[in-house]
């Protein structure tokens, strides 16, 4: 499995992306899912899958080389638009060839890609793109994609980035969100990439790969879950009596009468009894 998180900002963009991969549970290695196609000064643009390795990396050599049916491939495409038409059309091209010789396997056509980056002209974009090549794009409302293990690390950043938020908070963020996975999901492993885009640079800038040894990355680890637990630790204990607005009891399931002795038990409550029916 894997966890790979994109994250488009007015500052520019985020990318991290795990390494894990698994076929089995004596099959673990690391395999890296995010790829990188730039031409400094002009475009830099970002990848990272998630899925079926074998389609992932079939993908990922065929996007590289191919000239879609608008005319472009992602080296020339005149904006993000367009090079996502590209993507999302090797997509299919490698679902018509190996979907159903894959099926007859058992194995389902499973892929998803982050897509994102910057051509000269335009301002940042960021893509979702789906196992039918067709494809969404980041908003305000929604600046960030996740794929893979998604839900462990969706909280943190549902309450932290908007897209004013700047590179480094965003950054960080990712990273906690990552860790979160981590603890929880066992299929999701370092070592990590992180890719982070300033806008307008038109040149990847910073990136590092995380791993075990990484200070910062350990730092975030330990002092996520202190700070987590002090603040769990400060807040106040349910107060039983005070919790409750009316008199309320459980909805008890009845008795069998033959553990009564034959004495028939009461009539359970229906669910409208005991709550109401609703109307004020």
């Amino acid at each position: 499995m894997t966890y790979c998180v994109g994250m488009r900002l007015d500052a520019g963009l985020v990318f991290l992306s795990d390494s894990r991969t698994n076929a089995g549970v004596d099959q673990v290695s690391a395999v890296r899912k995010m790829s990188v196609f730039e031409t400094p000064g002009e475009r830099v643009l970002v990848l990272m899958t998630s899925g079926n390795l074998s389609i992932s990396q079939s993908v990922r050599q065929l996007v590289g080389e191919l000239t879609g049916s608008n005319g472009y491939s992602v080296w020339d495409a005149p904006n993000l638009f367009e090079a996502a038409r590209v993507l999302g059309e090797a997509v299919r091209i490698v679902h018509a060839r190996d979907a159903e010789s894959l099926g007859k396997f058992g194995i389902d056509f499973n892929i998803n890609l982050v897509f994102g980056g910057q051509v000269k002209g335009e301002r940042c974009r960021l893509f979702h793109i789906y196992s039918a090549g067709n494809f969404i794009e980041a908003q305000a409302e929604s600046p960030y994609f996740q794929i893979g293990e998604a839900k462990y690390g969706k909280p943190i950043i549902d309450r932290v980035i908007t897209p004013a938020s700047s590179l480094d908070a965003a950054a960080k963020c990712a990273l906690i969100s990552m860790d979160s996975t981590l603890r929880s999901n066992v299929s999701v492993g370092l070592p990590l990439d992180l890719l982070v885009y300033e806008a307008d640079s038109l040149a990847v800038t910073r990136f590092v790969t995380v791993d075990e040894k990484n200070a910062y990355f350990q730092m975030i680890r330990s002092t996520w879950g202190q700070q987590l637990k002090a603040i769990f630790d400060g807040i106040d204990a349910p107060e039983w009596t005070a919790m409750s607005s009316r008199p309320s009891q459980p909805v008890r399931a009845p008795r069998p009468a033959d553990l009564d002795g034959g004495k028939t038990p009461a009539a359970p409550q229906s669910f409208a009894q005991h709550f109401g029916d609703g109307q004020q």
